[in-house]
């Protein structure tokens, strides 16, 4: 037996790829009758270890296999003696091959099956049995009466599989999705899990392999990598005659009048992510602020954009628009840098400045856009953006030919060529003024460091996301300055200075 694990495999994958695993583990000779009792199994482990005195459980089932590891779960807990019930969304008259014979061995355990309706009590956990993975349009009645009956019930919930209504590629709510407090997925992890609203509606994730033949859960296509220790690009280690100048000269341009802290708080977290050199370019009126607070920027007073092409001639990677604006003033200083020949990272308003046709795309970087400024990028809705945060990710690299970050629950890290990442780390602390501007200022760093700017991309946003999901612990409160010095010990524990 495969013990249900915290460990999570690092692919991520299409409802259609596991159902093809799912077919091939067949083929290889596991009958799907055996599969469906592994995943009943798995799921009744969790629950009975995550409720081990409720002793009642009700299931709400549908009418495909789903259903069936709903039955099985039923059949386990009545031969355990619980008390149960099965509400059928779904006329258990009308289901066919595994799920009809799951169906059958829970009434001849003894579990009172009995029609679903909007009267019918619930008790105990709940048993989310409904909808599996195979969903593709907005959840029709009365499956979505039942989904929001579940919701509104204020029990526990545990969903099999996917919580129902949760589409499994790219984590949209179609239409109502049941919020679950647990989660237990098989075969393989999907992406919708951990993008978009699936790390909220699934609550707890928990995933069995159910035995798979490792050689075809090795080979199986994937959509994205999850971003884990395992898999994450290293920083090189330096040599101990390293000097600073082959560490890159990082230029930050950003500061409109009022908003001089969000690119200050990028050049800081590029000095404390090792950069060799960091220049800021910013207000006249910021330079002495700066200057106080970090002593280590050099920090240039620009008053207009003529003045960028001196500092940009040492530069070897740019960090350009936090707190660049709108105006006249942000508007010159873009268009001299996205003439410059150096890698670039491009943030909050130098993305919405790119989304109005006011400049070209850098040749080469990455773009760091939180939904709306990918919306605005895209020409479309931001909930169109989340509804389906994977294409739009792929859209984007693809239209500027740059690495794209999307920035959000379940971040996304796309390049033209196709290769996508998901870091799945973070917390709701995180949600604050000027984050974006100290994961500008490290990748950037990481660039200059002579990273490629998907790895760097990579990188960073795994290192911004542990570094708040840690500082999080502490509550409310956090702010964008206190993660750089955990970054750097982060960064510092996974890819030490000195080998």
């Amino acid at each position: 037996m495969h013990p249900l694990s915290a460990s999570l495999p690092l692919s991520l994958h299409s409802a259609e790829q596991v159902r093809a695993l799912d077919a091939a583990l067949i083929a290889a000779g596991t009958p799907g009758y055996e599969l469906m009792q592994r995943a009943a199994h798995a799921a009744w482990r969790v629950l009975r270890r995550r409720w081990p005195d409720a002793g009642e459980i009700t299931v709400l089932a549908g009418r495909g296999n789903n259903a069936g590891d709903g039955y099985l779960i039923a059949a386990l807990a009545q031969r355990a003696g619980w008390r149960v019930r099965v509400l059928a969304v779904g006329e258990p008259a009308a289901l066919s091959g595994d799920a009809a014979q799951a169906c059958a061995e829970a009434r001849s355990a003894g579990v009172d099956v009995r029609p679903w309706s909007e009267c019918a009590p619930l008790a105990g956990v709940l048993v989310d049995a409904l909808l599996g993975t195979g969903l593709a349009g907005t959840v029709r009645e009365p499956y979505a009466q039942a989904v929001r009956m579940i919701n509104q019930s204020g029990l526990p919930v545990l969903a099999v599989d996917i919580p129902s209504g949760l589409q499994a590629d790219h984590g949209a709510r179609l239409g109502v999705a049941v919020q679950a407090d647990v989660t237990v997925t098989f075969i393989a992890l999907k992406l919708g899990l951990f993008t978009g609203l699936g790390p909220e509606l699934c609550g707890e994730l928990q995933f069995d392999d159910l035995q798979g033949d490792p050689r075809l859960l090795a080979q199986a296509p994937a959509l994205a990598q999850r971003l884990d220790l395992a898999n994450l690009p290293r920083l090189a280690s330096r040599s101990p005659l390293a000097h600073k100048g082959q560490f890159g000269h990082l230029l930050v341009v950003g500061g409109d009048l009022g908003m001089g802290g969000a690119a200050l708080l990028s050049a800081e977290s590029a000095l404390r992510a090792g950069a060799g050199l960091v220049s800021l370019a910013t207000r006249p009126e910021h330079v002495q602020a700066a200057l106080v607070r970090r002593p280590e920027v050099m920090c240039s007073a620009l008053a207009s954009a003529n003045q960028l092409l001196g500092l940009a001639e040492r530069a070897t990677v740019c960090v350009v628009g936090p707190g660049l604006g709108q105006n006249a003033w942000g508007r010159s200083l873009l268009s001299v840098a996205a003439g410059l020949r150096v890698p670039q990272v491009w943030d909050a308003d130098a993305l919405n400045l790119l989304a109005a046709g006011q400049v070209d795309a850098p040749r080469q970087g990455v773009l760091t856009p939180h939904p709306g400024e990918a919306a605005r990028l895209l020409g479309v809705a931001s909930a169109e953006v989340q509804a389906d945060r994977p294409a739009a990710a792929r859209a984007l690299a693809q239209r500027f030919g740059l690495v794209v970050v999307l920035k959000g629950a379940g971040s996304l890290i796309a390049a033209p060529g196709g290769s996508l990442a998901l870091c799945d780390r973070g917390h709701p602390a995180m949600a604050g003024a000027g984050l974006g501007d100290v994961l500008a200022g490290l990748i950037g760093a990481l660039l200059a460091q002579g990273m490629t700017a998907f790895d760097a991309a990579c990188l960073a946003v795994w290192l911004h996301a542990h570094a708040g999901e840690n500082l999080g612990r502490q509550g409310r409160g956090l702010a964008a300055g206190d993660l750089p010095d955990t970054i750097r010990q982060l960064l510092e524990e996974f890819c030490p200075c000195l080998s």
